[in-house]
């Protein structure tokens, strides 16, 4: 089943695609919030990573096998939709437009943090405020200049993590040099073992790990803007896992080779340290200016993909139709507009609330996100069941093994929401996101579609 919406261009190719899957995964969270996760796994988070990692490609494989036959703008929200309930659709929809904006908010808040390095004495709010404007004003080009600038700001994430996995490699054979002891692997099993917190410890670290994985479904908001969905769709998603484990799992492996777990992140981020220990000083100017980087591509990803969702919302009734238009160069603009103008609104308000107030509601949208995934693969069991009821073919490219690996996802995500809620440090946020959820279906009767009686 193909599908054209009006007013939007196939401009993605499969280049963008990939980058933008992998950069929309790579983020501050690798580079700085890595050690967090280590602290409580130990070397076993490398096997986190890889679960989760295993877990998060079924759920692509869902999303991508209905982006595949149905490929629209929207993506998830259109299928919940289409597929489960109209109330789905727009508890997903709304939920994940906050999930992304107020994500972003926090990206553009980080950045005025990371810029002090180099402008120690500069007001925070204006890298913030001009952060939100350079990214906006990407998002009113074609979305192939969305996807150009989001390519080069996932590769510069990319190379460096190479580059940091090829020294790490170095060193694991030769030693550092001046030493030339070559460090081996020992310290993947030395100061408690592998498992230094036992098996509770690594799958305490699943939240963790799972935080960094969700903004990958973002893949499929493209589904509808992406060149010959057929094949650009697939290959942007059959190259997830493989470059997951390169970037993700390698480089982890690598820094806990070279030093002890319970030393890293001790002296800032690990990324760093390797970088400092090869006798490059300016590690930490190379690494912030990444870190910049990964916060502006998550910025520019956010308004992408609400202004997607928002576009969605309006076409399903979910949201006011001014939002559901299409400016000539393919872009919902006044989706756009709403979307930026709360990013403004949010970060000035920001500055304003206490730290911990709004650390409690980032972490409870992320809550959220991971909803979102048990809500694709529910979606995806009602798309098999229309597909039965009709006596359609199961498009070619599917989710192997369903629906065993579909269960066995979603189990993983519902241990995952279970450890969140048995955590103390993670309740609140939990309870503020199911909260959040709350308020938005109290308004589902306010939805256009529901006052006008569709």
């Amino acid at each position: 089943m193909q599908e054209h919406q009006e007013g939007f261009r196939r401009t993605l190719g499969v280049r963008q695609m990939q980058l933008m899957a992998l950069g929309s995964t790579i983020g501050v969270g690798l580079f700085l919030g890595s050690a967090s996760a280590i602290k409580v796994a130990g070397p076993s988070i490398v096997l986190a990573y890889i679960l989760a990692g295993a877990m998060t490609f079924f759920i692509l494989r869902a999303l991508g096998e209905m982006a595949v036959y149905h490929p629209v703008t929207g993506s998830f929200a259109a299928y919940a939709t289409n597929y489960a309930s109209p109330f789905l659709g727009y508890l997903v929809g709304w939920g994940y437009w906050f999930y992304w904006t107020i994500i972003a908010i926090a990206e553009v808040t980080a950045v005025g943090i990371y810029m002090q390095f180099w402008f120690p004495h500069s007001p925070q709010w204006i890298w913030a405020f001009s952060s939100i404007a350079m990214m906006g004003v990407v998002n009113l080009f074609t979305a192939r200049v969305f996807g150009e600038f989001e390519f080069w700001f996932a590769l510069i994430k990319v190379v460096t993590i190479l580059i940091m996995i090829a020294l790490g490699l170095f060193v694991i054979t030769f030693g550092f040099p001046g030493e030339w002891t070559p460090v081996g692997l020992n310290n993947l099993t030395q100061n408690g073992g592998f498992f230094p917190g036992g098996l509770t410890g690594c799958l305490l670290s699943m939240q963790m790990v799972v935080y960094a994985y969700v903004g990958v479904e973002m893949i499929g908001i493209t589904a509808g803007e992406a060149e010959n969905p057929e094949t650009t769709i697939p290959m942007a998603i059959d190259s997830f896992i493989w470059r997951i484990i390169i970037f993700y799992v390698g480089a982890l492996f690598v820094i806990l080779a070279i030093f002890p777990w319970n030393r890293i992140g001790v002296d800032g981020s690990p990324f760093v340290q390797v970088f400092e220990r090869m006798g490059l000083e300016r590690a930490a100017g190379v690494i912030n200016f990444v870190v910049v980087t990964a916060a502006l591509s998550s910025c520019n990803g956010g308004i992408f993909s609400s202004g997607r969702i928002l576009y969605t919302l309006a076409q399903t009734g979910h949201a006011p139709k001014i939002f559901g238009k299409i400016a000539q160069n393919g872009i919902p603009m006044y989706a756009m507009f709403l979307t930026v103008g709360f990013l403004f609104t949010g970060a000035g308000l920001n500055y304003f609330a206490p730290a911990q107030a709004f650390e409690y509601l980032t972490a409870a949208v992320t809550f959220i996100g991971i909803l979102v995934w048990l809500s694709i693969l529910y979606t995806h069991t009602k798309f098999r069941d229309m597909l039965a009821r009709e006596g359609k073919a199961i498009p070619h490219f599917n989710l192997p093994f369903w629906p065993y690996t579909s269960l066995i996802a979603a189990s993983f995500l519902v241990c995952v929401i279970l450890i969140l809620v048995t955590v103390p440090d993670t309740r609140t946020p939990v309870l503020i996101g199911l909260a959040l959820l709350g308020v938005i279906a109290a308004c589902y009767r306010l939805a256009p579609a529901q006052r006008n009686g569709l």
